[in-house]
């Protein structure tokens, strides 16, 4: 079964009837977030690179006909004009890693309408999810301010596949290190990680333990020394750590408690034991804003571990994604309904500085100082260019950041700038509705006058 199974039911409902009514013209939908979850002032974009994977291999084989038509309940036959439906089209996107804003596309596809349809689901869910994970993580790099942030999530994501991307997207976001070896070796991240509570209770003492893993690791080891009393772990992990001399690096780890108050009490004691180069690392539920209480606090604190909270971005779990079509046959549309209103037409964004973003189509002239943000990454179904590299997101991540405007920068209460829409598209979008709200208006007058006609030739 191939990938074109990664579909809803009604888009294969939708692409069949399209296809048997010859509704076969170019097609372009916007994906994009209508709004920001609370508490966030900025987006990272994420999820391109598989998505463009995805559409370049994408084709409708025989047994994804034969499961369409299981679910449906239906004949094969019934389900056959799919067959062999591939991806031919163009996609326009922001590159990963480019701050991005609400109402903002985030990818632009163009291709048959029954193709851009059956793609929506898998493009919605890899853009939507990957784009939330980048985004809690880049709060949690701003929330550090300098400081060194490692991803502990994948025992927490949503699968290994979740917690694959939340490695890769943290390590695109700013994150040091990631505990996921997998991740670790298919990205190129620094590996990282420590030892659990079971493995100290597994031995006699927290002293034996920490020699034992002292020997199976030769070199920069972290100690975790909150598994019983937290200030005499530290002092056993001290007095191992200063006999053993293992060099540069070493840490100590804390998991629980009021880890502000145990930092400052762990710093003495490891001071006082002639070791201020052994760095503290903090772990246990934080987020951005633990991360950013502990910084307010000075807590003697070095290094971030963060897991659970954000490789599920806990407290803003999903993304309000949407993915619209916007023109069909070459002739502009819009949904007009309350709240929910789109934008017709093909489009560009301009990145101004400051974020004064603009939202205009796609052909016309860039405003002052305007830079484009959608980029052509795929034409005729085929890549415009090699696959995008980790390296190349994280520096477009760095220096979008770095002009982000500092009340977007906020952990709480963020004030997000706000794209204007261009003078032209505007236009056009009057002009569209005005269309629309004409042709309902004709077709209720035709239908109010047709009734009326055949009531009076019944009571005739």
């Amino acid at each position: 079964m191939s990938e074109a199974m990664t579909t809803d039911l009604y888009e294969v409902t939708m692409a069949l009837s399209y296809l048997r009514e010859g509704m076969t013209a170019p097609a372009t939908f916007d994906l994009y977030a209508r709004r920001l979850p609370p508490e966030r002032g900025f987006l990272v974009a994420a999820g391109l690179e598989p998505a463009l994977e995805y559409l370049s291999g994408f084709r409708v084989e025989p047994e994804d006909v034969a499961a369409f038509a299981e679910a449906m309940h239906r004949p094969y036959e019934d389900l056959e004009p799919l067959l062999g439906l591939g991806f031919d089209g163009e996609v326009r996107a922001v590159p990963e890693g480019r701050i991005v804003l609400a109402g903002e596309p985030l990818l632009e596809l163009t291709a048959p309408l029954p193709q851009a349809q059956l793609v929506e689901t898998y493009l919605l869910g890899q853009l939507s999810h990957q784009t939330t994970i980048a985004s809690k993580a880049a709060r949690c790099v701003l929330a550090a301010r300098g400081r060194p942030v490692v991803d502990f999530s994948l025992r927490r994501t949503h699968g290994p596949g979740a917690g694959m991307q939340s490695a890769r997207l943290g390590a695109m976001a700013g994150f040091t290190a990631t505990s996921n070896v997998a991740a670790a070796h298919a990205y190129g991240i620094a590996a990282t990680g420590t030892m659990a509570h079971s493995y100290i209770e597994a031995f006699p003492d927290e002293e034996t333990a920490f020699r034992a893993f002292a020997r199976t690791h030769p070199g920069p080891v972290t100690f975790l020394v909150d598994t019983y009393d937290t200030a005499t772990g530290v002092a056993t992990a001290a007095r191992v750590l200063r006999e053993l001399a293992p060099g540069p690096g070493s840490a100590i780890r804390l998991d629980s408690g009021d880890l502000g108050e145990q930092a400052v009490r762990a710093r003495e004691i490891l001071d006082a034991a002639g070791l201020p180069e052994v760095r503290i690392v903090a772990s246990g539920g934080l987020d951005e804003y633990a991360v950013a209480e502990l910084i307010d606090s000075q807590a003697p604190i070095d290094v971030f571990a963060v897991g659970t909270r954000v490789g599920v971005s806990a407290d803003a779990a999903y993304l309000d994604t949407a993915y619209k079509l916007v023109v069909y046959d070459a002739e502009p549309v819009m949904k007009l309904s309350s709240a929910k209103a789109t934008a017709p037409g093909t489009k560009q964004v301009w990145r101004r500085p400051g974020y004064a973003d603009v939202i205009g189509e796609r052909d016309e002239l860039p405003p002052h100082g305007g830079a484009p943000l959608l980029e052509t990454v795929m034409r005729e179904g085929r890549r415009t260019g090699a696959p995008d590299t980790l390296d190349r997101a994280r520096r477009r991540f760095d220096a979008d950041l770095a002009g982000l405007p500092p009340q977007a920068r906020r952990i709480r209460h963020p004030v997000p700038p706000r794209p204007a829409t261009s003078a032209r598209l505007a236009r056009l979008a009057g002009q569209v509705r005005h269309r629309l709200e004409h042709r309902i208006e004709h077709r209720i007058e035709h239908r109010s006058a047709a009734g009326g006609e055949a009531g009076g030739q019944q009571a005739a």
